[in-house]
């Protein structure tokens, strides 16, 4: 039996595409690997939002190969649609396949694996593609010729599947996490009900290789909502790389509150979340939405980039600093306990002292629960990377230094805050001995006496403040 792992790069949105892959591979018979070391196929699913994200990809494969020769290397994502040739140029990857052509994955690592039964048999085809149709791709490569060793293909020149991303007029349905329950690593399942981005921020790639936004109609999110309950997840993670844009491109159009309505009153669903909404999308009727019902939780991460009103003009985001204000200090009227997290950017082209002390006296004086901050990274294709004006590094490593510790110390004040009080927290995987990490409503990690299983609802009296809280991305989209 072929085995296979997976390794996730990113944000919840390609968390959620690497959970629907592995899905797709269990479900065509593959076996599923924690290690790399010893799978005969390694998927990595990657991220572009930066640079580093990139180097962080290119070194996972050199690491895989030196520790697996044997093993096959696909590599998808946002890098393998953006920049597919950079990749197939790494030793060890067989495959790159862009975002636009994921769901033809476990179909080609089928037919790869399927040439070993031709071998055994002395009836190796010429080509895979006689029997089979290949969709239309750019710089398609057919498999290579088998050599003659059993169990063993030719290595030859990395594949590369990938195609015009904008072709893509709808999102496809892609198979959800099973495995007889809630995956062990995920306490919170995340259900992607929409792909692709309309903005056009000066520094974002994410519309280049995800597309123009598009979304899941509503009886297929409340079908594949019901799903993930009938497995036992108490809590689901709405994501989208713009999920605020939701339902703008079906006919009829939805707007995210009414499916959200349709979610509380037609499945069994304990508790959604939401992941990042952009600012505009913050209205009163959304944030009354939210406050009127006990299983949505008290969570907005609102991305602010900026709180300069010339640097925002320059990245091409729609609001000005005193407009995200008031959506900031609306969430806080109507929910006190709300965490309310944002991402920054440090150092973008032309940010000057002005600029960058704009932003830090901005943050200081809203009520944000935790900062998620970016060193500028010029992103190929981006307008931001051509304006020219770079900050020094050095000055943008002690921008981003400062903004992370300012971030550190509203995080602190808001885990003071519930110092004393009793939470309702969800319990996750993490642990030790004698304690459980949970998760609340309002986004504080805590830990619970006791080792106990994860996906459990308990109530916690915090006698200190609650550990710190972390973004769990390992990078997030800069939308």
């Amino acid at each position: 039996m072929a085995t296979f792992s997976l390794e996730n790069f990113g944000c919840r949105a390609t968390e959620a595409d690497a959970a629907a892959m592995r899905r797709a591979l269990r479900s065509a018979g593959w076996t599923m690997l924690d290690q790399h070391a010893s799978a005969d196929v390694v998927v990595l699913n990657t991220c572009t939002v930066t640079s580093a994200a990139d180097s962080q990809a290119r070194d996972a494969v050199r690491k895989i190969h030196r520790a697996n020769p044997a093993a096959r290397i696909l590599v998808t994502g946002c890098y393998a649609q953006r920049a597919p040739e950079d990749l197939a140029q790494l030793p060890g990857v067989s495959w790159v396949v862009g975002n636009s052509h994921q769901t033809e994955i476990p179909r080609l690592l089928q037919e790869l694996f399927a040439t070993h039964a031709y071998l055994a048999a002395g009836s190796a085809p010429d080509s895979l593609s006689e029997s089979v149709d290949q969709p239309p791709a750019r710089d398609f490569v057919p498999l290579a010729i088998l050599d003659t060793e059993p169990m063993s293909l030719a290595r030859g020149p990395a594949k590369i599947l990938t195609g015009d991303i904008f072709a893509q007029t709808s999102m496809q349905v892609r198979p959800l996490e099973d495995s007889a329950g809630v995956p062990a690593d995920r306490t919170r399942p995340i259900l992607k009900i929409q792909d692709g981005c309309n903005n056009r921020c000066s520094y974002c790639v994410i519309p280049l290789v995800r597309g123009r936004s598009r979304s899941l109609p509503p009886h297929q999110v409340l079908e594949e909502t019901r799903k993930l309950v009938a497995v036992g997840a108490k809590e689901i993670v709405l994501s989208g790389i713009n999920l605020g844009s939701y339902g703008r491109d079906l006919s009829p159009r939805v707007e995210l509150a009414d499916l959200v309505r349709h979610i509380l009153d037609q499945t069994a669903l304990e508790q959604l979340r939401f992941s990042s909404i952009e600012p505009q999308d913050i209205t009163e009727d959304f944030v009354a939405l939210i406050a009127a019902s006990p299983r949505i939780a008290a969570h907005f991460h609102v991305p602010l980039q900026s709180g300069s009103d010339r640097i925002l003009r320059a990245m091409h985001r729609w609001y000005r600093a005193a407009h995200y204000a008031e959506r900031i200090q609306l969430i806080r009227s109507v929910l006190p306990d709300a965490a309310i997290g944002a991402d920054v950017i440090a150092g973008f082209p032309g940010e000057t002292d002005e600029d960058f002390n704009a932003t830090f006296d901005f943050i200081t004086h809203l009520p944000f629960t935790y900062l998620h901050v970016f060193s500028f990274s010029a992103r190929p294709g981006t307008k931001a990377a051509d304006l020219g004006s770079p900050v020094a590094a050095v000055v943008t490593r002690d921008r981003a230094r400062a903004l992370r510790a300012l971030g550190q110390r509203k995080a602190t004040a808001f885990r003071e805050l519930h110092a004393g009080r009793t939470v309702r927290a969800l319990t996750l995987a993490r642990g030790g001995d004698a304690w459980t990490e949970a998760l609340t409503g309002n986004y504080l990690k805590v830990r619970v006496e006791g080792r106990r299983a994860a996906n459990l609802w308990c109530e916690a009296h915090v006698s200190s403040a609650p550990e710190a809280v972390e973004r769990e991305e390992v990078l997030s989209s800069q939308k």
